[in-house]
This record gives C-alpha cells, sequence and structure tokens, in this order.
C-alpha cells in the first residue's frame, strides 16, 4: 500500500508571521514524533511512565494550537480589501454600491428602491431587507469558503429559487454485449427518483455605532463582510454535519447509516473499528485503510477525511507497519495536513472518540455532499431596536444535504 505520495499543490500565503508560526509547527512536529517514539518504545517494554505520556499530550496540543495560528494568519493574508469604485469598471454596479452605502450609513433608501423596482425586484425594505451589491455578496462566500469546512470541500450551486431538485438514477437500463446478428431483448426503463435541497434562512445581527458609520475611511462592504462571516461560518458548518433538516440543512450525519456489507441507497455506509470507542490494539491503523478502500476509486482519488481537532490527536500517533507515521503535517502554510496521502479537514462538529460514534468520515465531498445557495444577500437596517446602536440585520438562504450516498463512508468506534 502506497498512500503517501499525494500531496497537493498549495500556493503559499502570509508574509513572515506566518513562516514563523510554520517554523515553529514543524519543530513542535518533529519533538512530538521523538516523544511519541519513545512513548511506543516504553510501552514495548514496560508500560508508558505518566511523564513521557503528558508530554505526548502537551506536545499534541502545541500541534493543534500552533495550526490553528497558522490558519488564522493565512486568512487574514488571504482577505482581499474591498475598495471603492474604481474597482468595477460596470456603471450599475457602482450606482448600487453607492445607494447601498447610503443605506447603510444615513438609513436613505430612496436610491436603493429605485434601482430594485427598475430591476423588477421584489425586495423591499418591508420584504426584508435590501441586496447587497454583487461584490460584497462574492466576498462573502469567500470568506465563508475559508471558514466553514464542508462548504470549502463540498459541491456549491448556486440558485434563484427556493429549492434545488436534483434527479437521479436508481436503476439504469439493461445493457450487454450481444452479437452481431444476435437476437436483442428488450431493455428495462430506467428508473428516476428526485432529490430535494430547499434553501433555508441564515441570518447575523451585527451592530455598529453611528460615529463608525459616520466615518467616511470605514469600508463599509468589508466591515459587514467581516462582522457576518463568523456568525454564519458557524451555524453552517454544525448544520452540514449534524443539522436535521427543519429550518436548516441536513448534514451528512444525520442520515441513516448501515455497516458497508449492507449498504443501500439512501443511507451512508460505516467501517467499526472492533473495539468500542477506541481503534484496535492490534494494527491500530486497520480501520482507516479498510476506510480509505470502503470508497469507490473513482470517489477515492478526490478523498478527504473529515474528523475533529481531538480525533485527529489520536491518529496523529499512530505508525503503519513499516513504523511511519500516517499523519504528516502540512507541505506549506495554509495547506491541511495528510493522513495516509489524503488531506484531512478539522470539523469540530464531528462527535470525538466515543463507544459508537462515528468520528471520521473520508470520501469524494464534492460528489457526495451538495450545498446550495440562494442568490442575494439582504440587509434590512435597524437604528431602534437597540439604541444608540444601529443593527443590521442580514440574511443568506442555504440548504444542503447528500446528493451521493457512495461518495462518503464513515468510520464507527465499535466492536
Amino acid at each position: 500500500m502506497d498512500l503517501s505520495n499525494r500531496a497537493p499543490e498549495v500556493k503559499s500565503a502570509g508574509g513572515p508571521e506566518v513562516s514563523a508560526a510554520f517554523e515553529e509547527f514543524m519543530g513542535a512536529f518533529e519533538a512530538f514524533k521523538d516523544a511519541n517514539d519513545q512513548r511506543l518504545g516504553e510501552l514495548e517494554r514496560r508500560g508508558v511512565d505518566g511523564v513521557t505520556a503528558d508530554k505526548v499530550e502537551r506536545l499534541n496540543a502545541v500541534l493543534d494550537s500552533q495550526k490553528a495560528l497558522i490558519d488564522e494568519l493565512v486568512l487574514k493574508a488571504r482577505r482581499p480589501a474591498l475598495g471603492g469604485g474604481d474597482l468595477t469598471s460596470d456603471i450599475a454596479a457602482r450606482e448600487h454600491k453607492s445607494a447601498f452605502d447610503a443605506y447603510v450609513r444615513t438609513g436613505e433608501a430612496a436610491g436603493l428602491k429605485r434601482l430594485e423596482a427598475k430591476a423588477l425586484s421584489a425586495g423591499v425594505g418591508t420584504d426584508g431587507g435590501y441586496v447587497v451589491p454583487s461584490e460584497t455578496e462574492r466576498e462573502i462566500g469567500k470568506r465563508l469558503a475559508a471558514l466553514s469546512p464542508i462548504r470549502a470541500i463540498a459541491d456549491v450551486r448556486v440558485i434563484s429559487a427556493g429549492t434545488y431538485k436534483k434527479p437521479f438514477m436508481t436503476s439504469g437500463p439493461a445493457v450487454g454485449w450481444v452479437a452481431e446478428t444476435a437476437a436483442r431483448a428488450q431493455t428495462a426503463s430506467p428508473v428516476l427518483d428526485e432529490l430535494s435541497f430547499p434553501a433555508m434562512e441564515l441570518y447575523a445581527m451585527p451592530a455598529a455605532t453611528q460615529t463608525l458609520l459616520d466615518d467616511a475611511a470605514v469600508n463599509i462592504d468589508e466591515w459587514l463582510a467581516i462582522e457576518v462571516e463568523a456568525a454564519f461560518a458557524a451555524q453552517e458548518g454544525a448544520a452540514f454535519v449534524t443539522g436535521d433538516g427543519v429550518g436548516k440543512p441536513k448534514g451528512f450525519l444525520a442520515y441513516d447509516t448501515v455497516a458497508e456489507g449492507a449498504w443501500e441507497w439512501g443511507k451512508l455506509g460505516f467501517i467499526a473499528t472492533g473495539a468500542a470507542g477506541d481503534f484496535p490494539a492490534a494494527n491500530p491503523a486497520d480501520p482507516l485503510v479498510d476506510l480509505v478502500y470502503a470508497v469507490k476509486v473513482g470517489y477515492r482519488q478526490n478523498g478527504s477525511f473529515v474528523m475533529s481537532r481531538r480525533t485527529q490527536g489520536a491518529v496523529r500517533k499512530l505508525k503503519d507497519e513499516n513504523g511511519q507515521y500516517l499523519w504528516s503535517p502540512p507541505t506549506a502554510p495554509g495547506a491541511p495536513p495528510q493522513l495516509m496521502g489524503f488531506p484531512v479537514h478539522e470539523a469540530e462538529e464531528v462527535p470525538n472518540i466515543a463507544a459508537g460514534s462515528l468520528s471520521v468520515a473520508f470520501g469524494d465531498f464534492r460528489r457526495g455532499y451538495l450545498v446550495v445557495d440562494r442568490a442575494g444577500v439582504r440587509v434590512l437596517r435597524d437604528p431602534y431596536s437597540a439604541k444608540p446602536y444601529v443593527l443590521f440585520y442580514t440574511t443568506k438562504r442555504v440548504g444542503g444535504g447528500v446528493q451521493d450516498f457512495d461518495a462518503i463512508k464513515l468510520l464507527k468506534f465499535a466492536a
């Protein structure tokens, strides 16, 4: 088995701070490997010394915190500054941006009403606010992709209706080989079904002082994008993993699961570790190998692992039969770490290892999970509810769910 030469091409990001943090991370990883090797050696000889075990856990925590610091620095370095009208030559877009800026700063909505009436838009103030400029909407989308782990690896579609419906074939027409002059049997007709992904409303309500809004040096578009990104990303991240589909997207862990040997469409297959709440004592890496190869080759080549930080800390200690660590650090700042040559994405909503938990997911999430964004982010200005602050009720519509039940497999920590 050779799954180690799959490091993706990654563009470097950031400056001296990122480089310094990345060097500290790599140094911490080398120290972790030395301490964990010592722990494994003691375990083989007479049992792990408590001091060594504590050292390994401390270094594991340092790796997690250092990786979080790198991710934060890289995200800041990648954020493009939103500027004024000089960034676009489109007159209508500049007019919309100017009218939206006046609405946010002063509450003057005449410009937006005129523009949306001209565009035959139904979005007036009494209907829930005004659509933000397209530049701001794109910026919010970029930031969410950087912060929301599932959105970053899933298939994302933008729709104009309230629901995205996708037909799929549960059984195809009968096909086969036949001689040139042989009789052809009548083939069966394909059986079609339909998946439906409604877009649910997600909201945030950042607040600003009137002094900030009066300050001409403040870029209102960028301020709004930064204020809503964390709130949107946190809610999306939870919904895409564990959401029940009621008023929110349906997470991939909310679907019915079944042992891989009995897999059927509409359920996600799982591989059991053979030990309740743990990896097996003998050959602990085997369940991860079984999980990877439970995914068909067409999905496996674009596969990714998804797990929580604590689960990744446990996986980080595992070695293969040749004594090589299965987990490897990122190849560059901003790149994900690798597990058996596949990228690892942290999602804290995935449950930590416990008896019967589904704590590791693997597969082609771009083919397996669909995120649906309804076009348009709306803002309603509220200067009355929290005086002297001005609230901005910001909404977007998002849906999501599994679109290919064969593309994602789960690891269940059970006998």
